[in-house]
């Protein structure tokens, strides 16, 4: 509840006046019929009209105090609003060759770069996110999709050996640009992570960009593992795992020309830390837009005040003129 013009409530002040006047009035006699004794009427039974006496004056003075509310116009509002939001459709592009086994990162790179791609699928609410895993050949794990619980079902199930080994970037890129290219969102990003050098598959890295930026997709490259030396992962003669250092080797710079090419950036993740910086980055990068229309009605309720007014003004006059039998 609100009122339109607050200043006039300051008219129900007037009842004070009006109080002091009618107890100055009382006290001074006001009406008076002159008798030689009252004495035979004191013990005279005192009736409901005794008690109602100075009804009169307080429907009055309720009178002036409903008017000061009325003319302050007392307002009761609407909120309406109506939001509009602009997702963002966004392909993430993961490498699932035997070097993202490398432990340079915990537990694997693969394994950390799974977990922050689920919480940067969880911070994108409104978009939709599809996922694009490859190696040798790419292949879609998921489409498009705002179904987020199902998404990260998929994305945990991705994993080494699917397909032939090897680190197919034009193929994964072209298989992202596939998901996209009809897309009507007004944003169209890729991200595609990588650990190593294109040498599979039969798509060119850069000529996958061109088709890129012909849709207008934007790509965000990353290139994971430490600098220098890492410990790649193999198996010996008897089936076990074992480690041994290896040359960690990232094509920086076609990563840097597909992004450049495509409007987007390309990061370098050495750490658990970083990767995560990278995506909280490109999630600031692409944010949906959200727009919101709010309206706000007020409701008129003086009309209802002012019909107590009226009520309480013939109330008035039929207890003080006609009941009381009082005369002026």
């Amino acid at each position: 509840m609100r009122f339109a013009n607050p200043n006039m409530l300051w008219l129900a002040a007037l009842v004070l006046p009006m109080v002091a006047y009618y107890l100055w009035f009382q006290r001074a006699g006001g009406a008076s019929l002159k008798m030689s004794s009252v004495r035979p009427l004191s013990k005279a039974p005192r009736t409901l009209k005794y008690y109602c006496r100075h009804l009169p004056m307080v429907l009055r003075c309720a009178v002036v105090v409903v008017v000061a509310v009325a003319l302050a116009r007392p307002q009761s509002s609407e909120h309406l609003s109506k939001t509009t939001v602009e997702g963002v459709d966004i392909v993430l592009a993961l490498d699932v060759s035997g070097t993202m086994l490398a432990a340079d990162f915990e537990p694997d790179r693969l394994t950390v770069a799974k977990e922050v791609a689920a919480k940067f699928i969880a911070d994108r609410p409104n978009d939709r996110i599809g996922l694009v895993a490859f190696a040798g050949e790419s292949y879609t794990q998921s489409p498009l999709t705002t179904d987020k619980a199902a998404l990260q079902t998929l994305l945990s199930q991705v994993k080494f050996g699917v397909v032939d080994d090897g680190t197919a970037i034009g193929m994964a890129l072209a298989t992202a640009v596939n998901r996209l290219r009809e897309s009507d969102a007004k944003s169209k990003v890729i991200i595609l992570l990588t650990d190593g050098v294109n040498n599979a598959g039969q798509v060119a890295p850069l000529s996958a960009a061109d088709i890129a930026a012909e849709y207008g997709i934007k790509v965000y490259t990353v290139g994971i593992g430490k600098r220098g030396y890492a410990p790649y992962p193999y198996y010996d003669a008897w089936g076990n795992i074992r480690y041994h250092q290896q040359l960690v080797e990232i094509d920086e710079q076609t990563l840097t020309d597909i992004a450049a090419r495509t409007g987007g950036e390309y990061f370098r993740a050495t750490d658990k830390g970083s990767l995560r910086n990278i995506y909280e980055r490109i999630n600031e990068l692409e944010k949906s837009r959200i727009e919101t229309d709010n309206y706000t009605r007020h409701n008129e309720h003086f009309a209802g005040w002012l019909l107590a007014a009226i009520v309480l003004l013939l109330l008035e006059f039929a207890v003080g003129r006609l009941w009381l039998n009082k005369v002026p």
